[in-house]
């Protein structure tokens, strides 16, 4: 399977093909949640894939509780639906055990500590109410003298799935990340025997064809390649260009090479940036670095044929608002037109009361 066909099935799984009328929390469930580190990248990637999307579709999913923002794959923080974050949150539970004992800046901190009371003391401070890390600093302190209060909340965030509660990532509001358990947030226990296997069939499903370094660059987990090869006979297995085998579900979409990709604006931190070890399917690895920075942010990518040329920045001020595109690579006359466009449709979703919108192409 060439890497170009490899792009167009995951543009497809991923809504970036179409546009649809997907209930948003059919698609954040699909989607197997949102990258949701920053507040509002969710509704970006869900504009950018759902058809008239409005950002209270997914904010009253917080604030009702159907839609959760928690630690999950990788041990960074996704808006999950409350029945996923039940079933995903127990199985990424190793990465969040192994970063107790590789974290460099709390590691030395929380050395021979008893897990089990750390985890205990914490889900007591949120009995009755949400609190943030610092506030949970002095009050673990005094649980647990002589040790440092940043890395005790850092490891009841580990240890216990606590879910970030509103108004944290509702639209147009704003709020420090404040602490609940999981359980008591949605009123419903972890899932008791939530299945890797099921986890794996779901990626696929929503990033697929993949391999098993794709599927642990999604997840942060180990050996799934193991996991994968007990799933072989229920699946269709391809080999990409670089040779590597690629699992996938029987008949999920797989649209031929040629077909169209429509220009997209993804979301900061958007998730079919991070989902595969190898990324050539929609971006060069010579591009990488300039979309990716070394503090961490993933910049706005535009897609132009299916492929990444470009990242945008908005800038605004008294007189309006401009999207600045930044070109990485060459973008013809016919294109820019669409990524003008696509820009101009971003701006009026995201400041729909700005007296003035503008896209601006910086040069090459």
């Amino acid at each position: 399977m060439s890497d170009r066909a490899l792009g167009r099935a995951t543009l497809a799984r991923q809504g970036l093909l179409s546009r649809s009328g997907t209930p948003v929390l059919e698609m954040v469930e699909h989607l197997c949640g949102l990258q949701a580190q920053a507040p509002m990248p969710p509704y970006f990637a869900l504009w950018a894939r759902i058809e008239k999307f409005r950002p209270n579709a997914l904010s009253e999913l917080i604030e009702n509780r159907e839609v959760v923002r928690i630690v999950a794959m990788r041990g960074t923080v996704f808006a999950l639906s409350a029945a996923d974050a039940l079933t995903f949150r127990p199985l990424i539970q190793p990465i969040l055990d192994r970063d107790l004992h590789t974290n460099t800046q709390h590691r030395a901190h929380l050395e021979g500590i008893d897990v089990d009371a750390l985890a205990a003391v914490g889900r007591d401070l949120v009995r009755d109410r949400p609190l943030t890390q610092l506030q949970m600093r002095p009050l673990l302190e005094e649980r647990f003298p002589g040790r440092d209060g940043a890395a005790l909340a850092h490891g009841v965030r580990a240890l216990v799935p606590m879910v970030q509660v509103p108004p944290r990532g509702v639209w147009g509001k704003s709020g420090q990340p404040a602490l609940a358990t999981l359980e008591s947030w949605v009123g419903r226990p972890l899932a008791p025997g939530p299945s890797l296997r099921a986890m794996m069939l779901r990626y696929l499903a929503a990033f697929g064809p993949a391999s098993a370094r794709d599927a642990q660059a999604w997840s942060g987990l180990t050996r799934l390649g193991e996991v994968l090869d007990d799933l072989r006979p229920q699946l269709r297995v391809f080999t990409g260009e670089s040779g590597t085998e690629l699992f996938d579900l029987p008949d999920a979409p797989r649209p031929k090479a040629d077909v169209p990709a429509p220009v997209r604006i993804l979301a900061p931190f958007d998730n079919v940036l991070l989902s595969h070890a190898d990324r050539s399917r929609i971006l060069d690895d010579a591009l990488r670095k300039q979309i990716f920075t070394q503090n961490g942010i993933i910049k706005p990518a535009v897609l132009v044929g299916g492929r990444v040329v470009g990242f945008t920045s908005t800038v605004a001020g008294k007189d309006g608002v401009v999207l600045e595109v930044e070109p990485l690579t060459k973008i013809a006359k016919s294109h820019r037109s669409a990524v003008e466009a696509e820009g101009r449709r971003l701006l009026k979703f995201a400041h729909p009361d700005a007296d003035n919108r503008e896209v601006r192409f910086r040069v090459l």
